[in-house]
């Protein structure tokens, strides 16, 4: 007993607190228990901080003389002598180095989730996921499934399906694939669903910017048809006037080619001209957006509105029509504004379901 004493004098004083950096070690009682790790070693500990940081550590503690090993010893085993150390150390000062998380912390995390350490647990899952790499990922993995840690399980999830080309050569996954095809399926099945919402954000951001090149299409022909714009205005509009490339609208250069174009088409009259079918598309949901056709100046705008009371609209059109309208009324609102009412959307969900929470029997 004396040569294993000896043996961890140099780990930890038997009768002060663990060494800290930057914190003075503390006197403290005599040791009352020893744990055994699988090297054979004895390293003493305070029955007390056992019990007050861990509640299995407690039960085996309080458990009666006959079930406990004899000599008040608790083995930790299964795992190196020095993850067992560096366990010792996280439950007397709440600490743990990079380093020795670099090294032991899949240990670190099995024990944490043996001995119910949920502060030891939250570290090791943060420790694992930075040093997560393309040969680990696959064993951080399950570790994550086996020990119910959901967060270091989505991490790894999701850089499985970024790096996934890579991953698929290592030992790792071909070990997955002949041994848990469960869990294969499962993250394959998340590869997929991540590739669809992918696909689906590129999709919605390409209509999104459609959407927002529309609108502003709108304003630059409300803009053109009354104040005039380069060469191209309204009827009173001083015809020697030219006020060069316009840096209000993007579109607007662009637009009064298009409308020329239209002016002075011969095809537009028999349907053949895709140009004049885009402008009349144009000056068509101008007039559905449109709330001053009275006194509007845009071309056909009280036309086609007269056709559309008298016809009527088809539904894709009409979801055009409500897109656009609520893309130009958020373009209204500041920015700072537009990114805050998302924030507090959310915000006031989880206020919500909190509250639900709360009523619920």
């Amino acid at each position: 007993m004396i040569h294993l004493q000896k043996k961890f004098s140099g780990e930890m004083d038997l009768y002060s607190s663990p060494p800290v950096a930057g914190i003075v070690a503390v006197e403290m009682p005599e040791p009352d228990v020893h744990v055994v790790t699988s090297a054979g070693i004895l390293i003493p500990a305070h029955s007390k901080i056992l019990a007050s940081a861990s509640p299995v550590l407690e039960s085996i503690i309080e458990a009666p003389q006959s079930r406990c090993s004899s000599g008040r010893k608790i083995p930790i085993l299964g795992v190196p002598h020095d993850a067992v150390s560096v366990f010792m150390q996280f439950i007397y000062s709440s600490r743990c180095s990079e380093d020795q998380m670099e090294k032991y912390g899949i240990h670190l995390l099995a024990l944490s989730h043996v001995y119910m350490v949920p502060q030891l647990k939250q570290r090791c899952a943060k420790g694992l996921a930075q040093h997560m790499t393309v040969e680990n990922v696959v064993d951080v993995l399950q570790l994550s499934r086996l020990f119910d840690v959901p967060d270091l399980y989505l991490k790894c999830m999701k850089f499985l399906s970024n790096n996934f080309k890579i991953v698929r050569k290592t030992e790792g996954w071909k070990f997955l694939q002949n041994h848990d095809h469960y869990l294969k399926l499962e993250i394959l099945h998340f590869i997929d669903e991540a590739q669809s919402r992918k696909k689906r954000t590129r999709r919605r951001k390409e209509e999104q910017n459609l959407y927002i090149e529309l609108g502003e299409a709108m304003d630059c022909l409300v803009h053109i048809c009354t104040e005039g714009c380069g060469s191209v205005g309204p009827c009173d509009m001083d015809s020697g006037q030219d006020k060069g490339p316009c840096s209000k609208y993007s579109t607007c250069y662009g637009l009064q080619l298009l409308i020329k174009h239209f002016c002075s088409c011969k095809n537009r009259v028999n349907g053949g001209c895709w140009r004049c079918k885009r402008m009349w598309q144009l000056f068509r949901l101008h007039s559905s957006i449109c709330d001053r056709s009275d006194d509007c100046r845009v071309p056909l705008c009280r036309h086609f509105e007269a056709i559309e009371d008298r016809r009527g609209s088809d539904a894709r059109w009409n979801l055009l029509v409500k897109k656009v309208a609520s893309v130009k009324a958020m373009l209204t609102i500041p920015k700072r504004k537009r990114e805050d009412e998302p924030r507090m959307d959310v915000d006031h969900q989880i206020m919500r379901s909190s509250k639900l929470q709360n009523v619920a029997p």
